[in-house]
């Protein structure tokens, strides 16, 4: 495998888990949250995650693994792979407390509103829900960085769609830090650093994964990718985008999401 595939399945990676920071940016910034954007953006950011995990991704696993274990146990190799990445997912949400749960919708707002906590149990929000995402983001990092090394512009396709949901993150972890200690420079950081857990995913991943990466191997987290993304979508942005307000906006944007991974999947696949 060329060394230029990997740096850019690297680079990919990195926008993606850092746009947390992007998150803080609209925090510090914007008077009010725009529900409006962010229903059709997590909306637009689950269709195109669906319809390439199942269009495309899930496709190219199962093709892989027919071809290395033949047809039956090829096919059940990969649907068991699909749900195995579910379920790893699934894991992790459940072991995150609800309240410093990453996907727990947060405003803009919600800084200006006076709020009877205590700055340390605020900052100890922010830092768990720092921790959470991290602990969250790993697999995505894997899941970016695989898909990247398999196809660069299907890894574009991706990272796109995970920088946007990895936006409300970013809010979700500056708003409370921020005040708990009135530091724009502190919150940032903290958003901006939850985010390298994706990156170090993917290092991870390589370092422990590529000496071992054949068809086999390649085909089982091609499949448990396809199913990450799609339990992310299900599970946290529609549910999330609707939480704004916009429940039609953000079918608008599925829709949107769905239209513009089938055409690029036509004109550049």
């Amino acid at each position: 495998m060329q060394t230029g595939q990997i740096l850019t399945a690297f680079v990919l990676t990195l926008i993606a888990g850092l746009s947390t920071g992007i998150g803080s940016i609209i925090a510090f910034f914007a008077k009010r949250t725009n529900t409006r954007f962010l229903s059709v953006a997590m909306g637009f950011s689950a269709g195109v995650m669906i319809y390439v995990s199942m269009i495309d991704i899930f496709a190219t696993a199962q093709s892989t693994l027919i071809s290395a274990l033949g047809e039956r146990k090829g096919a059940w190799v990969t649907v068991a792979s699909f749900f195995a990445g579910m379920l790893i997912i699934a894991i992790i949400d459940k072991l995150i407390p609800s309240g410093e749960n990453p996907h727990e919708v947060k405003r803009v707002e919600d800084i200006n509103e006076k709020n009877m906590e205590t700055s340390s149990n605020l900052m100890r929000m922010g830092l768990l829900t720092a921790l959470a995402i991290a602990i969250h983001n790993f697999p995505e990092g894997i899941a970016t960085f695989t898909a990247a090394l398999k196809d660069p512009s299907l890894g574009i396709a991706i990272t796109i769609a995970i920088a946007i949901h990895n936006i409300p993150e970013g809010i979700a972890v500056s708003i409370p830090v921020f005040y708990a200690t009135g530091s724009k420079k502190k919150a940032f950081m903290l958003s901006f650093l939850s985010g390298l857990s994706e990156p170090l995913g993917a290092i991870v991943g390589f370092l422990i994964l590529m000496p071992f990466l054949n068809d086999i191997v390649f085909g089982v987290l091609f499949a448990a990718v396809a199913g990450i993304m799609v339990f992310i979508s299900l599970d946290e942005l529609l549910p999330s985008a609707r939480e704004y307000g916009e429940a039609h906006l953000s079918i608008y944007g599925l829709i949107a999401g769905m239209m513009v991974m089938a055409v690029s999947l036509i004109l550049f696949v």
